[in-house]
């Protein structure tokens, strides 16, 4: 897929329309593995992505690995839709005690999304972007091949190795509490 964005940056309309066509169906996968419970909410979404990804495809870096770009966009596209949606739910709910607690528990969620994207940081991209597609985003191996470019072998590397140095660097912060 990555040859064919390429080449659709470089303006071949074929590839580039051959490019979205793919890209629809792995974002279509991803956003019903998260939306389970909404499927009908599935397709927007996959639109806006794709929109998204179209404006924004002048900012890919053809030197990193585009399934993380990608999904990056999408991942955004998933949140706003969350956002939307809980302020047209909060317009609709009354707001009470259990809502409340759920809504420390989210807190809590983000807390700790926030401390494992400062972890991933720290690795390089070769470990945090298997780590990202397959544990995070639920992908599978080979569509992280197809999303990357990476080999199979790189990817189940990259995810142990990785793995690995995260949960050395967070040994490391708790001997220094």
């Amino acid at each position: 897929m990555r040859d064919l964005l390429i080449r659709g940056l470089e303006g071949d309309a074929h590839a580039y329309r051959a490019f979205l066509d793919q890209l629809s169906g792995h974002l279509r996968s991803f956003l019903m593995r998260r939306l389970s419970g909404i499927p009908d909410e599935v397709e927007d979404i996959v639109q806006e992505s794709l929109l998204a990804i179209h404006d924004k495809r002048h900012t890919y870096d053809r030197s990193q690995p585009m399934g993380a770009w990608v999904f990056a966009i999408a991942r955004y596209k998933l949140v706003d839709f969350f956002r939307r949606r809980e302020i047209k739910d909060s317009l609709c709910d009354q707001v009470d005690d259990e809502r409340d607690f759920f809504l420390s528990t989210n807190m809590d969620a983000a807390e700790a999304h926030r401390d494992i994207m400062k972890l991933l940081k720290l690795l390089p991209d070769r470990q945090r972007i298997p780590i990202v597609c397959t544990k995070l985003d639920g992908l599978s191996v080979e569509e992280t091949v197809r999303l990357t470019g990476m080999t199979e072998s790189a990817i189940k590397v990259g995810v142990h190795r990785g793995l690995k140095a995260l949960a050395k660097a967070i040994r490391g912060n708790h001997e220094n509490d």
